[in-house]
């Protein structure tokens, strides 16, 4: 817990509403809860915090990050899909030890942070044993931010025949659900990230569901990426009544429309990565087309082996295909658009509350509201990209990059203040890194780093 901090004078965008906008305005925090937002609040004996012409907002939230790949960072930049199912996950997975799942971890946690991301489901599908796991959760309880940790298996699941009839560890899920997440209180809690029926067989992808289901653990699952996705996935587990409002849907992009309409009808919820769908083959980002069906998408760094690690570049690649994907139909029917359809408000809205509600955690955060947990992120307002001050949101979505990101607070902690990390040592994160990646790159033959190394992609047929 901490004390009362009062921030005064900041440019306030609470994501409450579809644009809200208090300018300029206070943020009171109490015990790492915001308790009023509004002018000339007394502060009482409230550490002040003067944040005029800043941006105050609600922290980003990411729903789908494999934040364990960050020690071979950008070593999947040039790759498809399939080279990357080769190279990582038949490849380089099985030689992660505990404490290379851990630095992994640990420093994609922090970037997330370092960006302005508060709140991160960390897609951990490299758990080869338990003591990976806790090397994992370990990590993101170090790191300091607020995280879903959903199990994702390991390589037993991920790197040998697909669809795979090898099921979710179970013995290992209970015992993080019967000890260290028994309850749903911390600032980590635990979900499952499963394969469903892409990547493993029908039989495998219920028994999976139905442990979820025991276990009271939220789902997400990877669906309609690229020629993985033309099973009809969505069909197939609609036939075994395995969708609700307890799954989020990672990707969509080669899923038909009525499948779209079956997450929408049961009230699932969607996590788009837009980056890394389009330099891998995923098919173009479902946006507009969850849209149209009533689905109000998250956002997702994805695969932090291949892009980098901010939710800003994310926010604009989202932003910026889907407007050229309405504009085109316009301009192909010979007409001029009017008005662009989604606005930045929206795809703000999509890194925030939507992500939030992606992660079961909208009544949590997401949004700067009375009552809700401070994860805060403020941004310099006095940069040549921002002055003068015009647009707060539009500041946001456009202009704003990790460089921008002075403080940010988790459950009203700062940790980072004035543009640095709070008691993290960068030395010693490099040299973790290095160690890491050196061990894993050697282990496999063929492997290198440098950007010369390309996996055969047939290996999967292999």
């Amino acid at each position: 817990m901490t004390g009362s901090v009062l921030l005064t004078g900041g440019i306030v965008v609470t994501c409450a509403g579809s644009d809200e906008v208090l300018w300029p305005a206070d943020v009171l925090i109490d015990n790492g809860v915001i308790t009023a937002i509004g002018r000339d609040l007394p502060a009482g004996d409230a550490q002040r915090v003067d944040v005029s012409g800043r941006i105050v907002m609600p922290g980003l939230v990411d729903t789908h990050r494999h934040t364990w790949q960050a020690v071979v960072r950008n070593i999947a930049s040039d790759w498809t899909l399939d080279q990357y199912l080769v190279g990582l996950h038949i490849g380089l997975s099985r030689y992660f030890r505990p404490e290379d799942t851990y630095a992994g971890t640990l420093i994609g946690a922090l970037e997330a942070l370092d960006a302005g991301v508060t709140t991160l489901l960390d897609w951990s599908h490299n758990l080869f044993t338990p003591d990976h796991a806790d090397a994992a959760v370990d990590a993101l309880t170090d790191a300091g931010l607020r995280a879903v940790f959903a199990h994702g298996g390991g390589a037993q699941q991920w790197g040998g025949e697909m669809p795979s009839p090898v099921p979710h560890p179970e013995a290992d899920v209970r015992r993080l659900r019967a000890g260290r997440f028994a309850d749903n209180t911390g600032l980590v809690t635990m979900g499952l990230a499963l394969r469903g029926p892409q990547f493993s067989t029908l039989e495998v992808t219920k028994g999976d569901f139905q442990l979820a289901r025991e276990l009271d653990l939220r789902i997400s699952v990877h669906v309609g990426d690229g020629h993985w996705g033309k099973i009809k996935p969505i069909h197939q587990m609609n036939g075994e009544g395995l969708l609700s409002d307890q799954v989020t849907y990672v990707h969509c992009n080669t899923l038909a429309d009525d499948e779209l309409r079956l997450i929408a009808d049961t009230g699932g919820t969607a996590s788009i990565a837009p980056d890394v769908e389009m330099q891998m083959g995923h098919g173009w980002p479902a946006t507009g087309r969850l849209l149209d069906l009533g689905v109000r998408p998250s956002l997702s760094v994805d695969v932090c082996s291949s892009i980098g690690g901010d939710m800003f570049t994310t926010m604009r690649t989202a932003l910026a295909v889907q407007r050229a994907t309405d504009n085109s139909a316009a301009v192909a029917a010979g007409e001029a658009p009017e008005r662009v359809r989604l606005s930045c408000a929206d795809v703000l809205r999509f890194a925030t509350i939507e992500g939030a509600r992606a992660n079961g955690l909208d009544a949590v955060t997401g949004s700067l509201e009375v009552g809700k947990a401070a994860d805060i992120v403020i941004l310099a307002g006095d940069t040549l990209a921002t002055m003068p001050m015009n647009n707060p949101v539009a500041s946001i979505v456009y202009a704003a990059h990790p460089g921008m990101v002075r403080d940010v607070l988790v459950a009203g902690r700062f940790v980072k203040r004035d543009g640095k990390l709070v008691g993290v040592d960068l030395d010693r994160l490099r040299g973790l890194a290095e160690a890491s990646r050196d061990h894993v790159i050697s282990s496999l033959d063929g492997a290198e780093i440098g950007g010369g190394w390309q996996p055969d992609p047939k290996l999967l047929l292999a």
